[in-house]
């Protein structure tokens, strides 16, 4: 494996303060850094370092339990929620990604997938919590890309609705397994994230300090084929609380192509200086209500559903996305594979 180019390339820091009298300059930063490199990261958001750390620690809770018991959660892709081990497959890569996951809801997706109070004390209402907060972060950058896109405020907002039914937005810990440091040299190379894009509304990823590997390869025009480039930038944790977020292939298409939707990935550490150890991160995605009816204001793209326009994305990006299972286009409007 070749070594990895990389560049310099600054990551837009937008502070949230004084939201309601800055919104017309906080959408003005906002559309800004979608156009030019379709991540960025927000400060003074209003979610203390605490609640972040109180829900790593959580995380860490969870992942420490024996497989057995989180397997009484095991994933299904009927509904997009509960946990799974060594399963998604990258086409960027074909091989398998070395993390596990526990991707949570809002509503009655979750049903059977929260694990019992006397195993995982406060988990439930703590991680509900936490969610409801990022929602509250993500309703305001919402916002800002309807005004910045011409439509009325509440625009993303009624499309994201996560008080529906027809919610899809997912909250996803994340566990990326220690990886050999003879990683390149021996028979499978340890693959974290391959290159891919996501294809929500918008991202916002909260990563552990000292736990690095987040990488984007900038200047993507588009994130409609397989390919990337060879040349990427590093993402570091924040000490702050800051949040890392990325424009998804969603609010690209309905902003027109006018957003980008960048291609990242965490790093199969194989070079001096790369981190090979444990990784947990946090990923929150807007995804929109099935019945939530997307176009952009240009109109260049045909009217779709959420629902549609999740099933249009699995059919382009994956026939075969989880370790010895198929899933199948028609179920795909729910099973949403995500980061």
């Amino acid at each position: 494996m070749a070594p990895t180019k990389y560049t310099d390339r600054p990551i837009p820091a937008i502070s949230l303060a004084d939201f309601d009298s800055r919104v017309e300059e906080i959408t003005q930063q906002l559309c800004s850094a979608a156009e030019d490199v379709g991540f960025f990261c927000v400060t003074d958001h209003g979610i203390p370092l605490s609640s972040i750390n109180e829900i790593f620690e959580l995380s860490s809770r969870f992942f420490s339990l024996p497989d057995e018991v989180k397997a009484e959660v095991a994933f299904s892709s009927a509904r997009n929620t509960g946990w799974e081990k060594n399963a998604q497959i990258r086409p960027s890569t074909g091989a398998v990604d070395r993390k596990e996951s526990y991707q949570m809801q809002f509503g009655a997706n979750m049903e059977g997938k929260w694990l019992p109070d006397a195993t995982l004390p406060h988990f439930q209402t703590s991680a509900l919590e936490f969610m409801h907060q990022v929602q509250a972060v993500s309703e305001k950058l919402m916002k800002c890309f309807a005004y910045g896109l011409g439509f009325e405020g509440d625009h993303f907002i009624r499309a994201h609705d996560i008080s529906r039914p027809e919610s899809q937005t997912v909250c996803r810990l994340l566990h990326y397994f220690e990886v050999p440091d003879n990683n390149e040299r021996g028979s499978e190379v340890w693959h974290r994230a391959g290159a891919h894009t996501d294809w929500d509304l918008l991202t916002l990823l909260f990563q552990k300090e000292g736990q690095s590997g987040l990488e984007i390869c900038p200047g993507r025009e588009v994130s409609t084929s397989f390919g990337y480039g060879d040349t990427w930038t590093k993402v570091e944790p924040s000490t702050t609380g800051a949040i890392i977020c990325n424009i998804g292939d969603l609010l690209m298409s309905w902003s027109d192509d006018r957003f980008k939707s960048t291609f990242h990935r965490v790093k199969a550490p194989t070079e001096v200086g790369d981190y090979y150890g444990e990784r947990y991160s946090i990923a929150f995605f807007n995804q929109p209500c099935h019945d939530a009816l997307i176009q952009g204001p240009e109109k260049k793209y045909p009217l779709v559903t959420g629902a549609e326009f999740t099933t249009n994305a699995m059919n382009m990006y994956y026939s075969k996305t989880r370790k010895d299972e198929k899933v199948k286009i028609e179920d795909a409007a729910i099973a949403v594979l995500v980061n």
